[in-house]
């Protein structure tokens, strides 16, 4: 069973560079935050999945939640800046 954990880590940090690519050439800035909150969800996913192969998933769930929290409060004061960004120009 660990065997599929592993494999499935190695294939999530497969699958995370693909909004990587959005995030480093991305059009406009919106296409990069959407892509930047996936990069964050599949990175929560990441360390739930690596805290379950350490067998220490409780410290891992800590850690996500905290990095989730994070990842909140950096979407809303970018949408804010640039909600505020806006308005100047106008």
């Amino acid at each position: 069973m660990d065997h599929f954990f592993l494999y499935s880590a190695v294939i999530l940090t497969i699958i995370i560079a693909v909004p990587l690519y959005r995030v480093l050439y991305g059009p406009t800035l919106f296409d990069r935050l959407l892509a930047t909150n996936a990069i964050a969800t599949k990175t929560i996913v990441l360390i739930c999945l690596i805290g379950f192969l350490f067998g220490r998933i409780d410290m891992f769930i800590d850690i996500t939640l905290a990095y989730a929290v994070l990842g909140f409060i950096g979407s809303l004061i970018i949408a804010k800046f640039v909600s505020i960004k806006n308005v100047e120009r106008e």
